[in-house]
């Protein structure tokens, strides 16, 4: 379960050492609208272009946006586009670049050709020398990488096979990271998984996954299958293999495989996607979240990431939309009376894969221990819907005088909170029908609750789901509030 809140107040405190093959990103954008009368090629008018820092560089940039520091390493040649490379990075103010220059070698450029009104690749160009730094340079980016570990709090590995991570590079940067007992994270281009042996989490795409594996990688299962023994070769604790539109597969060694969906967006552009995959899980597991906060951090960073255009970035702002989608809209669009549908936007959750949560209660006064139980309830799932009481179920439960407010205010406020997506009123004492109807795959009540005392658990768990036990805050209680508030009367 994550606490959105709560990560994004501690992924700014975090340093990332990322070290990787860095590249100067362009993109020319225009049309065709004619072919060329030399030669049959096509024509394109540019409009606009643009540069931005690419490859590993992209993984820094993202972190920086994110409001963490990098400590960036790569190699770059000595030429225009190095030197361009170096002062962009300069002007990063969360960014601190250690570049070694290589003579023998150009700084990797891509120009990029697309169509500015379709966003389709149409040519690329590459400038690049795409073979292991000499021994010369190897031992200087040892020795430039190594006193920096002890300055981070987790170490990214962004290999895009350009020449920076030869094995000799990797082996001693993630010995030295483990011996400080931290993490690595590799985005892994060599289908060789034995080099990035003793990293904690290998991040291949199902492309990358199924020729190091030699396996179909076409199921969840045959992923997690291969996933385990490749582990095991690779003596890491977890692998994430990204899907691109079917979402993303994470297994951790010996455990299950837990699969989601990628979230809905309109695909513009998928460049540098898993640069932003591999800065966003660097992070969320600097904070010591969980490995499942971890993976739906990283899918909600590549929604936003696919949907801009050119080699992007993702803002705090951007994510927290993307993972609480529903926390701009009015209260009032968040609230289902007593007998109202809920089926058209169950409909719309299921067909999109995501995990449903429930939760419920009479809320008459919202206190801190609610927003306790909401907040990781929402934590649990994609889309978090409450269960609240009509106020003539509050009476029967609880009696005259209850409840303090009426049913439209207390939905209202529950509403406003960004951890909920929906309110959903019942008349009846529990809500055992509501659930029914619902049928999610977590249900969450306090812990001062049993699971066996949570109304609809069997529903829940009959279908596969879960019912989760959040610890409660000791000293909130609404029954507690309305007598102090009445003068000591219950």
């Amino acid at each position: 379960m994550f606490d959105f809140e709560a990560l994004s107040q501690a992924i700014p405190n975090q340093t990332v050492l990322c070290v990787g093959d860095l590249m100067l990103d362009e993109f020319v954008y225009g049309e065709v609208s004619r072919v060329s009368p030399e030669a049959p090629a096509p024509v394109i008018a540019v409009q606009r272009s643009e540069t931005n820092i690419g490859g590993a560089g992209n993984v820094a940039r993202n972190i920086a946006s994110l409001g963490a520091r990098c400590i960036f390493a790569g190699l770059i040649g000595e030429d225009e586009a190095g030197e361009k490379l170096k002062a962009d990075l300069a002007r990063e103010n969360l960014i601190e670049a250690v570049l070694v220059s290589d003579s023998s070698r150009p700084t990797t450029r891509k120009v990029r050709f697309v169509s500015e009104h379709f966003s389709t690749h149409m040519l690329r160009a590459d400038w690049e020398l795409a073979v292991p730094a000499p021994a010369n340079v190897e031992q200087r980016l040892i020795d430039a990488i190594l006193p920096l570990v002890s300055r981070a709090d987790i170490v990214l590995l962004s290999d895009y096979a350009k020449g920076v991570l030869t094995a000799r590079v990797i082996r001693n940067i993630i010995d030295a990271t483990k011996k400080l007992g931290k993490r690595v994270i590799v985005d892994p281009k060599s289908a060789n998984f034995a080099i990035y042996r003793g990293a904690t989490l290998l991040t291949p795409n199902r492309k990358e996954f199924a020729e190091a594996t030699r396996s179909r990688a076409d199921t969840d299962q045959n992923i997690a299958e291969a996933a385990q023994d490749a582990m095991y070769l690779a003596d890491c604790e977890a692998m994430l293999v990204t899907q691109s539109e079917h979402g993303m597969t994470l297994v951790v060694r010996g455990g299950a495989a837990i699969h989601v969906p990628a979230l809905p967006v309109k695909v513009r552009d998928v460049s540098g996607a898993g640069d932003t995959v591999a800065a966003v899980l660097a992070l969320t597991l600097a904070t010591q979240a969980d490995w499942e906060t971890a993976l739906r951090m990283a899918n909600a960073a590549a929604a936003v990431a696919v949907g801009k255009k050119g080699t992007a970035t993702v803002t705090p702002a951007e994510l927290r939309r993307k993972i609480l989608p529903h926390a701009s809209l009015a209260a009032e669009e968040k609230i289902v009376p007593a007998g109202g549908d809920l089926a058209v936007h169950l409909a719309e959750w299921r067909r999109q894969g995501l995990r449903i949560g429930f939760t419920n209660g009479c809320f008459d006064i919202l206190h801190p221990g609610h927003v306790k139980v909401l907040t990781a309830a929402r934590g649990a799932c994609d889309r978090l819907i409450i269960g609240l009481n009509s106020d003539a179920s509050v009476k029967r439960l609880k009696g005259e005088g209850r409840p303090v407010q009426d049913e439209r205010a207390r939905a209202e406020v529950l509403a406003a909170l960004e951890a909920v997506d929906l309110v959903a009123i019942f008349a009846e004492d529990t809500p055992i029908d509501l659930i029914t109807r619902v049928r999610p795959s977590v249900l969450v009540k306090g812990g001062d609750y049993t699971r066996e005392q949570v109304v609809g658990h069997e529903i829940v768990e009959a279908t596969g789901g879960e019912v989760v036990l959040v610890d409660i805050l000791p000293g909130h209680s609404t029954t507690s509030l309305v007598g102090r508030a009445r003068g000591g009367r219950a």
